[in-house]
């Protein structure tokens, strides 16, 4: 079996994550970062940042795969765009500690973490990241580019749409809807008719 490199845009915290739940699932050999703080920052993790990301395309870098790991929605879809443009491969990394269902649908450059669950029949769309301890219940769907913090759960037939964010600890109710870049303080609880704040 030949060693395999991922190439992860984001050396900061939620990268860090992101390089050791590629390691820990045995798909992923080697890691390098791209960061906008290189050349200053040369190491990360204890594996290299190579370049930033305007100089991603000419970097010529040998890898299987990349995954943009950051945080901000709009940073995270650029960087995806960036990643396309590169010719490189935009790969999901679940953490060998979640629990996904295989009849669960998880778009490209996804990050799935420790002891998340997505259940049957859930959607993901692109550039997700479901954190944490985080769960996306059967028939849940979340648009592009869609993060849901640590501990944040759904419940059944939940719609979370593209570039929302759920920071940590919200939970929502069955078949509550969530808006296009709609942004949830911590512990936020989302019911069908209202929001309550805990």
């Amino acid at each position: 079996m030949s060693e395999k490199t991922l190439l992860i845009i984001g050396a900061g915290g939620h990268g860090k994550a992101v390089a050791e739940a590629a390691l820990l699932s045995g798909d992923w050999q080697w890691v390098a970062f791209v960061d906008d703080r290189w050349p200053e920052l040369r190491e990360t993790f204890g594996w290299p940042v190579v370049a930033d990301v305007a100089g991603l395309a000419a970097l010529g870098i040998q890898c299987e795969g990349a995954i943009a790991a950051i945080g901000n929605n709009a940073l995270r879809e650029q960087c995806v765009n960036a990643i396309h443009r590169a010719g490189l491969q935009l790969v999901t990394i679940v953490h060998p500690r979640a629990c996904v269902s295989a009849a669960a649908v998880v778009g490209a450059g996804t990050a799935i973490m420790a002891l998340a669950m997505v259940g049957v029949d859930a959607l993901i769309g692109q550039g997700g990241i479901v954190n944490a301890n985080a769960t996306v219940d059967h028939d849940t769907s979340l648009g592009d580019f869609a993060h849901l913090g640590v501990g944040v759960q759904l419940a059944g037939g939940v719609k979370i749409g593209a570039r929302a964010w759920l920071q940590a600890g919200c939970s929502a109710g069955y078949q509550v809807v969530v808006g296009e870049g709609t942004v949830y303080a911590p512990g936020s609880v989302l019911q069908t008719d209202e929001l309550v704040r805990v």
